[in-house]
């Protein structure tokens, strides 16, 4: 005898073999975690004096991260007198925002932490 529904009034139980109930519940539940989509947060690191090449060549992995449904971290990391440069960072990502206006969002603002600069950047919703 399996209690089916416990809160209903009065209780509902079924007489069933138990080993099976528990397989098909097992089966369910997988089924149910094969539909779902786990997004990831890759992360791209920059240098604040980034070369034009290297900037399009990390751009495009970040587009093939955003189309693959993932978030993107961008982090400029700054080494010695760069700290005191921090404005060529932030100008990084206000140009990294730029170029991906209509494929993903600034989830986050620029956040610093010790010599590094970051910002999360999510895909758009699709209607």
């Amino acid at each position: 005898m399996v209690v089916i529904a416990e809160q209903a009034d009065p209780p509902v139980c079924k007489i069933m073999d138990f080993g099976k109930f528990i397989f098909e519940k097992k089966k369910k539940e997988h089924e149910s975690k094969k539909k779902q989509k786990v997004t990831q947060v890759k992360e791209v690191k920059f240098r604040p004096n980034i070369d034009e090449h290297d900037y399009d060549f990390k751009l495009k992995s970040i587009h093939r991260f955003i189309e693959e449904g993932d978030k993107v971290k961008a982090t400029i990391q700054f080494r010695g007198r760069e700290m005191s440069r921090m404005d060529n960072g932030r100008k990084v990502l206000d140009r990294l925002i730029k170029d991906l206006d209509g494929k993903a969002h600034a989830e986050t603002s620029p956040e610093v932490m010790g010599n590094r600069m970051h910002q999360v950047f999510a895909p758009l919703k699709k209607h």
